[in-house]
């Protein structure tokens, strides 16, 4: 379904919504926003141009809320020479002996999201990174490294301001990873999801 709670059409599940196959979400994955939801493909992800061949990859149970925007590769210039002006691009026989390695050099690769990753209001997600199992983005944020399983981050740019939980249970969280559960089984243990119960959700899986 597109519409999960029917009487908020502005919360959207993203999955059948988007049609490019360099992008992949996963199931449960949401966007909320009042006024564009349906538009995330074309106004949330910005400069995703084919020929770059680069993905965004989202996992499932995401929660991202009004604003959330993840800019692709297609948005860099190429920096090897002494100007970053795309003169290639405006023709005028200006894109003649234009060597796309140029732009190529300065790619980042794909950007992934892991599972259950809350990314609050206005946050910029640049290329190539990639935020781990867990993690939250704080609202404006903007997110131009790595960010760590169940690392909470905010600012701009984005800095770790500390861990959701102690590291041997970030450890245990990533190695039951409910989220990949079959939905019964999530539906069964939410009392230990959401109630912080590891010890339950280990016997679980």
């Amino acid at each position: 379904m597109i519409h999960p709670v029917p009487e908020h059409q502005r919360i959207v599940f993203l999955k059948p919504l988007i049609d490019s196959p360099r992008i992949e979400i996963g199931e449960y994955t949401y966007y909320d926003d009042p006024d564009a939801a349906l538009d995330f493909e074309r106004r949330n992800i910005l400069h995703h141009y084919e020929f770059l061949g680069d993905k965004l990859i989202v996992g499932r149970f995401c929660a991202f809320a009004t604003g959330v925007r993840f800019v692709m590769n297609g948005a860099n210039h190429a920096m090897t020479g002494l100007s970053t002006y795309p003169f290639n691009i405006f023709r005028f026989g200006w894109e003649e002996t234009f060597d796309m390695e140029t732009i190529r050099a300065g790619l980042k690769g794909d950007t992934v999201v892991g599972h259950d990753v809350w990314i609050g209001s206005g946050a910029t997600i640049m290329p190539g990174v990639r935020i781990g199992d867990g993690a939250i983005v704080a609202a404006e944020s903007v997110v131009t490294r790595d960010v760590a399983p169940y690392a909470i981050v905010g600012g701009n740019p984005a800095e770790e301001r500390r861990l959701r939980f102690a590291p041997e249970i970030v450890e245990r969280l990533l190695a039951v990873a409910w989220w990949n559960w079959p939905i019964e089984r999530i539906s069964a243990n939410l009392a230990a999801i959401r109630g912080g119960e590891i010890d339950a959700l280990e016997k679980a899986a």
